[in-house]
């Protein structure tokens, strides 16, 4: 059993990694629905959340059937994230983490993120300020380094649980790479195989399928994985891996009444949260991911960002079952 903290997370724990404009609270329902184990919330600006800003504040929402959930916590400032560690915990989740992986420029080069991997020193004093403001486990995702000449992430991992944190997922990059390139989860497998780590390590990085999750699983001996763009459009990856992972055979893939079963799931999970214009406007950005791969569906699609409410985007969605009904997904 792989525990965080108190929390306890099954054998083989699948979590779905925070992505921004992704993983919000009717991403991480259908994700959650379709298996995973541990979610975490879009990653929430510690300067933003000092300031009151609406945005910031409005990624603190969690909700009783996600859990368990992690807050996602980025910043520069040793002494500001460690105010708003306090902050989140008062919306009571499960646990607390600290990007030090995030790779994008608005983030790195203010000093945040994935820039922590140029500064180890204050890294640490970072981590044990948050660990310290809050009573909830505290995990961090990272990655393996700046660059070539400096992965870190051992020296990191060592570090970080001597100062308290309770869990640690690594993508298997440096920031320099970004997204390009294979993911090398090897340095993945050594932090793993240190007799001193006793936390749960978890792996992240072009996990797309059962077939390279049970292999990365044999492979490189991870507690668990955690899986971002490959969810996209595609949530029941996490229900595919487990079927997988137990019995060596793959399930039948979603069939297009049940991929736009959870695309309504998303729909309605997303009027709950923001409201019957917001919500739909929020759901735009996801049609194309759900339907991907039908031949001809552009016109759905239009009719789809364009609908205007849930009992129109109900009509058109029922309309693309009947016209795709024969059509393998």
């Amino acid at each position: 059993m792989i525990k965080i903290g108190k929390i306890e997370l099954g054998d083989f724990p699948l979590l779905l990694a925070p992505m921004e404009d992704v993983s919000d609270p009717p991403f991480r329902a259908v994700c959650k629905e379709n298996g995973a184990d541990l979610m975490y919330t879009e990653f929430v600006s510690s300067e933003g959340l000092i300031r009151d800003a609406a945005k910031s504040v409005q990624k603190l929402d969690i909700f009783e059937y996600e859990r368990p959930v992690g807050i996602q916590l980025f910043g520069s400032d040793v002494e500001t994230m460690g105010a708003c560690s306090e902050i989140a915990s008062r919306v009571n989740p499960d646990l607390i983490d600290i990007n030090y992986g995030c790779p994008v420029k608005q983030v790195a080069c203010r000093g945040a993120g994935a820039a922590l991997l140029q500064d180890i020193p204050k890294m640490v004093r970072m981590t044990d300020a948050v660990v310290k403001s809050t009573h909830l486990p505290v995990t961090v995702k990272t990655r393996l380094g700046w660059d070539e000449s400096t992965k870190n992430v051992q020296e990191v991992a060592e570090r970080l649980q001597d100062i308290g944190i309770q869990a640690l997922s690594v993508h298997g990059r440096t920031r320099v790479q970004m997204y390009k390139g294979e993911a090398d989860w090897t340095l993945i497998a050594k932090i793993k195989d240190n007799p001193r780590i006793t936390i749960p390590i978890f792996g992240n990085g072009d996990v797309d399928s059962p077939e390279k999750a049970l292999e990365y699983k044999n492979r490189f001996g991870v507690d668990g994985i955690m899986i971002g763009r490959a969810t996209i459009g595609n949530p029941w990856i996490f229900n595919e891996i487990k079927h997988f992972v137990k019995t060596g055979h793959r399930l039948a893939p979603p069939t297009l009444a049940e991929r736009v079963a959870v695309c309504r799931r998303h729909l309605e999970f997303s009027i709950r949260w923001k409201g019957p214009i917001a919500g739909v406007f929020e759901m735009r950005r996801h049609y194309t991911n759900y339907f991907k791969g039908l031949e001809n569906f552009k016109p759905f699609r239009m009719r789809l960002v364009e609908g205007m409410s849930y009992e129109e985007l109900d009509q058109i969605l029922n309309e693309v079952v009947q016209e795709f009904s024969e059509v393998l997904c």
